[in-house]
């Protein structure tokens, strides 16, 4: 790792001082007042010894800088134009460059005021929005990540089949480890985590003194049938068979859903339509078919139609997480409350808001008429490291992919052109594949001696965007900060 270290050489200068000039111009630039555009920080850490760049093409404003006191706490945000003085008068220091945040180099009075977190949890995407009285000091939509079950399955089969090969003297490792209590599935503990993990990001700039999470409990049986009441719990569609594999055969007529008997072959085999690990056992990702469509299928040859529909991984997230998010939070010295969706649904709609993560989030919080913020920080979650010793399907080829190339790394933020964007490629040779966090493809083959290393490589990728707030006249919606 240290000789990683040395060899991660880039464009960004080596030794970075305040220039008093260069914070109060960024401060006061033409692309809005209170953008941090040009502004140089300390070398104190790797994320904030970066130079900070303005968006090309976007107005997005700064509304509020965050300030912590000299001790690291957070204290109530300031202004911009605050923000420029104490930096010009050296009475503080850039600390962190997303969100940008100061540090005061003196003592100083720490009135706070009241404020509320409001935490929109979710599966797949949080929102988050931090509101005082006047108005919105917060405001957060993240994606967490998706593929922990396929990546958790891929390691689980490599390691079965290695216990196989290597160590087939021992005996089966299966229902011989004790599960503590209050365990959860490494997928569901990972979200909840994140879940924590980003609500202190937040306290780490804010001072919050409340909490405010929407839970939610999900009956499944009436989301399948809105009509069940009674024994109808008792009663399923699985009702009177011995297993699943009898109710499946029952269900598709005995006969192959996709030749529909063409192939006149006798036997029946019931087949996956997504992995077992991935998809499970439920009858909907299960169908029917003969022994010859089915070899095909296994080798590749055949591709089914038939897709398997939506599970409620979702809903049974909620419903499993929801209160230990609660108790955890409580644990940590938190002030938690909670409130339920359909009260958010009617805040929102009384407010006229628009149905996203971060609207749900400000209603949550309590929000009504505090003047929001006309920019929001999009986060997206990615994996830290891939330490796969070979890679591709079966290919036996030892993975020598550098980390670093030309000292930069994938998912270090850098500017290109005078756009922020993202490193999603690179290439021995000294090209890298950018883009936005959305997908947008900036360039497809920039050289190394274009780029700007703007913040390192982390699992929580910041990008800001314009918000989206009702229009005056309530006709729609427009982008805020254009």
């Amino acid at each position: 790792m240290q000789k990683l270290r040395k060899s991660r050489i880039t464009n960004t200068p080596t030794v970075i001082t305040h220039d008093r000039s260069n914070c109060g111009l960024s401060l006061n630039s033409p692309e809005g007042r209170g953008s941090v555009a040009g502004i140089k920080t300390s070398l104190n850490s790797p994320d904030a010894s970066l130079t900070a760049r303005g968006h090309a093409g976007q107005n997005l404003r700064v509304s509020v800088v965050y300030v912590l006191n000299k001790r690291g706490k957070p204290l109530m945000p300031c202004s911009p134009g605050k923000a420029k003085v104490l930096l010009k008068e050296s009475k503080a220091k850039v600390a962190k460059r997303t969100p940008f945040t100061i540090q005061l180099t003196t003592a100083t009075g720490e009135t706070r005021q009241l404020i509320t977190l409001g935490v929109d949890s979710g599966y797949s995407s949080l929102g988050l929005s931090a509101v005082s009285q006047d108005k919105e000091l917060y405001r957060a939509q993240v994606r967490l990540r998706e593929d922990l079950v396929k990546l958790n399955s891929e390691r689980k089969g490599y390691r079965r089949a290695r216990r196989h090969r290597k160590t087939w003297y021992r005996s089966p490792r299966f229902l011989n480890r004790k599960k503590p209590e209050g365990w959860l599935a490494p997928s569901i503990q990972h979200k909840l985590d994140s879940h924590i993990k980003l609500i202190n990001k937040v306290k780490e700039i804010l001072p919050i003194s409340k909490i405010s999470i929407e839970v939610a409990s999900f009956d499944i049986q009436k989301i399948k049938n809105p009509d069940i009441d009674g024994k109808g719990y008792q009663s399923g569609k699985q009702a009177g068979f011995w297993n699943v594999r009898e109710y499946v055969f029952h269900r598709d007529n005995h006969k192959c859903q996709h030749c529909k008997g063409k192939s006149k072959s006798s036997v029946l085999e019931i087949h996956h339509l997504k992995s077992r690990q991935t998809g499970g056992d439920r009858p909907e990702n299960l169908i029917t078919l003969c022994s010859t469509c089915h070899d095909k299928t296994s080798r590749g040859a055949l591709e089914l139609k038939a897709k398997p529909s939506k599970g409620f991984k979702a809903e049974t997230f909620m419903s499993t997480v929801r209160w230990k998010l609660i108790n955890k939070l409580r644990e940590l010295g938190n002030v938690v409350t909670h409130t339920y969706g359909y009260i958010t649904k009617q805040k929102r709609r009384e407010l006229k808001l628009p149905k996203s993560h971060t609207s749900d989030a400000f209603v949550i919080a309590d929000g009504t008429t505090q003047k929001r913020t006309t920019s929001e920080d999009f986060i997206k979650q990615v994996r830290k490291c891939n330490r796969k010793l070979f890679k591709g399907d079966r290919s036996h080829i030892r993975n020598t992919t550098e980390r670093f190339v030309c000292g930069f790394q994938r998912f270090d933020k850098v500017l290109c052109n005078g756009v922020e964007c993202f490193i999603f490629g690179r290439r021995k040779t000294g090209y890298f594949d950018l883009r936005k966090l959305d997908g947008t493809n900036i360039h497809s083959s920039a050289k190394h001696t274009k780029l700007t290393l703007l913040e390192s490589a982390k699992t929580l990728l910041t990008e800001r965007k314009p918000a989206f707030l009702p229009m005056p006249e309530g006709r729609g919606f427009r982008a805020g900060g254009f």
